[in-house]
């Protein structure tokens, strides 16, 4: 069983309980550009935390969405027009904060989200002379900057200071001669807990779960397939994917040609309340992406207390460590996959270990940890601009 004093100490980390030291600043006014719920991904996530956690600290937080809802609704069925309805009162709203903030803060992807929704963000806010930090969370940041360097260059140079949430992407960001500061991800800890009223192995069914939307860079058809190696030695074992997308009938018609279909369930994207439960109902988190940095549901899992098996794949083996706090194993590797499952499930040991090591590893991304590191950064940059 897990050791109740050390849920409960986690939990008042998150909250600041007998803290021996307190960061006190002066208000800020504080621009956040990026995507919000719904749908609530990764970045999406980040984002809404960060802007409700600050304000909550007192600073005067201003939001410019890069994901707003089309106006008027209509017009998102015309693929031209549908991008200037967006993008010009999208670069006005920008402009206008750069005006009334002392900082931008820009959550910044690879691919088109870079060239459409944030390297125009950096131009603005450097003409208008408002200092701006890039905080840099693509996954495909190594093929984007292999690519694409030569125009990404002169406009990430504007940016006052850029920010990643893990060591991989300052290594990538350094191979081609950046300096990043590394700021983690948050993770919600009064959301994310231990079940205590679970018991591992009182349900009939040993219950695997995904949340990753269906899409091909997600590698779920390894999922699948883990499953069906291991359903030959756990009856009783089932996988529940949580998300949406374009790969759902390719990845049921797998499920019946592996004679599983009755072991997959998909069960749609889940909101807040549900995502929290869906964590805590289940025996071992499955993370098969072929494509990642910093993904929210590994640290969600530990912090939910559900042992987690991933791909060794970018920015994960910088988060956990094999047989440590996690079980890593190679991109669309079904078999080691289906072998770390087959080991949770016979070996209790393992299980502890991974549960109370991954539970003690997720303090670091409490908000309380965080805080500092945001507010630091803020304080850093308010006073400079890079006119190189």
């Amino acid at each position: 069983m897990i050791d109740p004093v050390l849920v409960e100490t986690v939990k008042q980390v998150d909250k600041g309980v007998n803290l021996d030291s307190h960061v006190v600043n002066d208000a800020l006014a504080i621009g956040i550009v990026g995507p919000l719920p719904p749908p609530a991904g990764g970045m999406a996530t980040q984002t809404r935390q960060l802007v409700d956690l600050l304000s909550a600290e007192g600073h005067n937080v201003h939001v410019v969405q890069t994901n707003s809802a089309y106006s008027p609704a209509w017009i998102k069925k015309i693929r031209g027009a549908r991008a200037i309805f967006r993008l010009l009162p999208y670069f006005r709203k920008v402009w206008q904060l750069a005006g009334k903030v002392n900082v931008i803060h820009l959550m910044a992807n690879s691919g088109w989200s870079w060239q459409l929704f944030s390297a125009p963000v950096i131009w603005i806010a450097w003409i208008r002379k408002t200092p701006l930090i890039v905080n840099y969370r693509g996954g495909e940041a190594p093929q984007y900057f292999s690519r694409s360097m030569p125009w990404i260059r002169p406009t990430m140079k504007r940016a006052v200071k850029i920010v990643v949430p893990s060591g991989y992407l300052e290594k990538v960001f350094g191979e081609y001669g950046f300096q990043c500061e590394v700021i983690p991800n948050i993770v919600n800890l009064e959301r994310f807990m231990p079940n205590p009223a679970a018991s591992y192995k009182t349900n009939s069914r040993f219950t695997l779960i995904v949340t990753r939307n269906l899409e091909p860079i997600y590698g779920l058809p390894t999922a699948i397939k883990a499953l069906a190696l291991a359903a030959d030695h756990i009856p009783s074992i089932e996988v529940l994917i949580a998300g949406t997308g374009p790969e759902k009938e390719r990845l049921k018609n797998l499920s019946k040609r592996l004679g599983v279909d009755d072991k997959v369930h998909f069960v749609g994207r889940l909101g807040p309340g549900e995502i929290e439960k869906f964590y805590q109902g289940a025996d071992v988190m499955l993370n098969p992406t072929t494509v990642d940095n910093m993904p929210n549901s590994i640290l969600e899992a530990l912090a939910s207390c559900v042992p987690v098996i991933s791909t060794n794949i970018g920015g994960v083996p910088y988060m956990v460590e094999h047989n440590n706090t996690a079980l890593l194993v190679p991109v669309n590797d079904e078999e080691e996959m289906a072998r770390q499952i087959l080991r949770l499930y016979k070996d209790d040991k393992l299980r502890e270990k991974l549960i109370v090591n991954g539970l003690q590893e997720v303090a670091q991304y409490s908000w309380l940890s965080v805080k500092p590191l945001w507010l630091s950064a803020y304080n850093s940059v308010q006073h400079k601009l890079r006119i190189n």
